[in-house]
């Protein structure tokens, strides 16, 4: 969070009345990455040049990275980009609305064709393609209550999934809003099968795999998760201390 923070990240992040900060550690994620990413460019330069490592790598600096858009929009542009919640700044319709099951869905317009599609085949509403008031993505953004009021008269009417198969059909860009349980369930998970059984000392478990697939080969090592203390011995033996010394270290109750 504090990282988030010092990063920028939570000052574009929530609604205008309220910053947040992102709902997952991002700046641990973001170094970690670029950790994953400096290894295997050190892996390649000892491979081509016979000079490995170190490599270094800053929260502070892998999160700005991430900031590239709001940063350079902000020093080159004369302002940061506003907090929308979940709509976008300088695009409309690009939102969450409500459908008539209580579901919510998302859709985005990048272009003054998509808006032609989605006034004909979701919205029913054809003359507002040419709508001076809706005709253009500047028009549309300038007029963002009137466009949001009329996508969500739209999707009022449907459930979510016929929403979802509307916006489909015509082409546009559209997710719906999944809890935790619904990216648990989801059927683009299983169909990929990404999921695996794991043990663990509480029993079995599901767990993803990782995000990276070589097709032709074999599965990523997904062990079991370990006890409280089940290495500790193969790790500190592994650092080189003898028996008695890690004796001395359980004795004194320094490892589990």
């Amino acid at each position: 969070m504090l990282v988030q923070c010092e990063a920028g990240l939570v000052s574009v992040t929530g609604t205008p009345e309220q910053p947040v900060k992102a709902g997952i550690p991002a700046a641990d994620i973001a170094a970690a990455m670029y950790a994953f990413s400096g290894v295997l460019a050190a892996l390649l330069r000892r491979g081509t040049t016979g000079l490995g490592g170190p490599v270094e790598v800053s929260m502070l600096e892998a999160l700005g990275e991430w900031m590239g858009h709001p940063l350079h929009h902000g020093m080159h542009g004369g302002e940061a980009p506003a907090r929308t919640g979940v709509a976008h700044a300088v695009i409309s319709p690009y939102d969450a609305y409500p459908t008539a099951d209580g579901g919510q869905v998302l859709l985005s317009v990048q272009n003054d064709r998509e808006w032609r599609r989605l006034a004909g085949q979701v919205l029913r509403r054809p003359e507002l393609a040419d709508d001076p008031a809706f005709a253009t993505n500047t028009a549309r953004t300038d007029n963002r209550a009137k466009t949001d009021a009329v996508v969500a008269e739209a999707l009022g009417a449907m459930s979510a999934p016929e929403a979802i198969a509307a916006l489909d059909t015509a082409g546009i860009a559209c997710a719906r809003l999944n809890t935790v349980a619904d990216v648990a369930a989801h059927p683009q998970l299983a169909a990929r099968s990404r999921w695996r059984e794991i043990g663990s000392p509480a029993g079995p478990l599901r767990a993803m795999l990782p995000p990276i697939t070589m097709p032709g080969g074999a599965d990523p090592l997904m062990g079991p998760v370990p006890a409280l203390g089940e290495h500790t011995d193969a790790l500190l033996h592994g650092l080189g201390m003898t028996d008695v010394q890690v004796s001395a270290l359980r004795r004194d109750g320094v490892v589990a």
